[in-house]
């Protein structure tokens, strides 16, 4: 792991190689630590992101390794049109990209296309979609989505309500969703919500530490539907 500073960014990042189950590792740029923040111009503030929020986009965090490491394992994304909510830096969506299957990142932070298009050079990837997800408001052009993919997304109280409306508003008619949950406490709630939408539910424990990282403890969230409902539509 290497660190730069970027005084003229105003903020400082790091470079590190992540291990990847099953492929090739992916080379990253993140932020430095959680004390960065940068919001010159108030775009951050605009979107109810707080200066503690702020930084949050920019970690490497284990729950996200698990869902790339997870996209790594599937043999049936291509044919899929699949979705990366609130995808910070977005290594599940590299690791789709990579396997060549029609995958959108979407992050609500000002910056997550800043990092993601580095990290696509980086990685030696072509471009990739990226459009802005803001749960709250509608996001015109961003379509539904057979298969959509998040990671620890569920950590304020609004979060449950918010994103299984988002999901239900992006999904096709036979949709997939995949969540990794560190067990924030969220997870009762959004399964409640998912679930009067017409989703049936699954959950596998995950407790085994990744490569190079520490113990987890967590839970894949695993949600279908195969005819979406009146009430939903």
């Amino acid at each position: 792991m290497t660190a730069a500073a970027t005084p003229d960014l105003g903020y400082q990042v790091k470079f590190q190689s992540v291990p990847i189950q099953g492929g090739d590792d992916l080379q990253i740029r993140s932020l430095l630590d959680r004390q960065q923040f940068f919001d010159p111009d108030g775009a951050a503030h605009a979107q109810g992101i707080s200066a503690a929020t702020w930084p949050l986009f920019g970690m490497l965090w284990p729950s996200a390794q698990y869902l790339a490491c997870a996209m790594q394992q599937r043999d049936d994304l291509v044919g899929k049109r699949i979705l990366e909510i609130g995808c910070g830096l977005g290594l599940a969506s590299l690791v789709v990209h990579r396997r060549l299957a029609d995958v959108t990142a979407s992050d609500c932070h000002p910056l997550a296309e800043v990092f993601l298009q580095a990290n696509l050079l980086l990685n030696a990837l072509p471009v990739m979609k990226y459009l802005t997800g803001q749960w709250t408001t509608a996001n015109a052009g961003l379509g539904q989505f057979d298969l959509i993919i998040g990671s620890d997304v569920l950590y304020e109280r609004s979060h449950p309500q918010q994103l299984s409306d988002f999901i239900d508003r992006h999904s096709a008619d036979v949709v997939e969703i995949v969540i990794v949950d560190p067990n924030r406490g969220h997870r009762s709630r959004f399964t409640q919500h998912m679930q009067a939408l017409g989703f049936a539910h699954s959950m596998t424990n995950l407790d085994s530490a990744l490569p190079a990282s520490e113990p987890y403890r967590g839970r894949m969230l695993h949600f279908t539907r195969q005819q979406r409902s009146l009430l939903s539509a």
